[in-house]
């Protein structure tokens, strides 16, 4: 009896935590479309002009600071389960830098091939080999889970270096305009780029109903055969659906870090390791994380505009390294 109210009592903060964020993420949104140098009623705009920078400038950026912010929280998460490491996260292992790699090769040797499609595929295929390769790694225990962090960030410092290089020689102004943008910004988002929602939403739903799963994959391979599970195929289909978000996050506003190392171990710190109540409520809070620190970064100086991706770092570096030195 009192094991049921306990698991009863865990059940209830667990949802009253996701009503609470939710009901932050709406406020957040609505904040996000008003603010800015033009502070605008959202429900009630006073003219056309704010009308229309209402619908074709905030409404696609808050949409898409929400679809981010999502992805990466839940991609951190479920990383930090396959690679069995509690700080594992896409920008910190170096994998949004892989799918920059691929975004600057392709737009540096085939610039007609540089739309949409091409550059999400480009992002998706870089930030999947870089993906695999510690997965592997992991699997493999070629190195420890300590050393594979360390492997992890050399690959980021790389992939740094070779867009570093990329834009040394190029002259061209689209690149040097690239630039900016790999810092993380959601300044150009277009309602066209949205299309990726088709493709990333269902990604973030079917990995937050992945939860029970991950339960098991925590107790190891064998364990998890036991109980019935398909370890090897579902490890696989994470690797893709996380390479994928990665990918289409860095495709449409560039590498933005840390959201998937804060969010995720935060949550756990506070209150609990249960993937199945993680993963959703790490959708909702990276996803107010990311408003948040938008909204921040157009407020922050006046007549200019902060990359976001700058921001989010910020705030992630000091907990990261609280995290390091809190670890043995």
């Amino acid at each position: 009896m009192l094991l049921t109210q306990l698991v009863q009592s865990h059940t209830y903060r667990w949802r009253w935590a996701l009503i609470v964020s939710s009901l932050f993420l709406c406020l957040a949104a609505f904040f996000s479309l008003a603010a800015g140098e033009l502070w605008i009623w959202p429900f009630a705009p006073q003219s056309p002009l704010e009308s229309q920078f209402l619908s074709e400038l905030r409404m696609p950026r808050t949409i898409a600071a929400i679809l981010i912010g999502a992805s990466l929280a839940v991609s951190g998460a479920v990383l930090q389960v396959l690679l069995g490491n509690p700080l594992a996260e896409p920008g910190v292992l170096g994998i949004s830098g892989g799918a920059s790699v691929a975004l600057v090769v392709m737009t540096f040797w085939f610039p007609e091939l540089a739309g949409t499609e091409s550059k999400t595929i480009a992002a998706m295929m870089g930030a999947l080999a870089f993906t695999a390769l510690l997965v592997f790694m992991a699997r493999k225990r070629v190195v420890s889970t300590t050393r594979l962090l360390l492997v992890g960030v050399a690959l980021g410092i790389l992939s740094g270096a070779i867009v570093t290089w990329a834009f040394y020689f190029s002259n061209d102004l689209s690149l040097r305009q690239l630039m900016y943008w790999l810092m993380g910004s959601l300044s150009g988002v277009q309602w066209s780029q949205l299309i990726l929602a088709l493709v990333m939403l269902p990604a973030v739903v079917f990995l937050c109903c992945q939860g029970r799963k991950l339960d098991l994959l925590m107790l190891g391979d064998v364990q998890a055969r036991q109980l019935g599970l398909e370890s090897d195929r579902l490890r696989w289909q994470l690797i893709l659906l996380v390479s994928l978000l990665v990918g289409g996050a860095v495709a449409m506003a560039g590498v933005i870090g840390f959201v998937g190392l804060v969010v995720p171990h935060l949550l756990r710190m506070v209150l609990g390791t249960e993937n199945r109540f993680l993963l959703p409520l790490s959708a909702v809070c990276g996803a107010c994380l990311l408003l948040f620190a938008d909204t921040f970064s157009r407020l922050a100086a006046s007549g200019m505009e902060l990359p976001v991706g700058v921001v989010t770092t910020s705030i992630g570096t000091p907990i990261f390294i609280w995290m390091l030195m809190k670890r043995p």
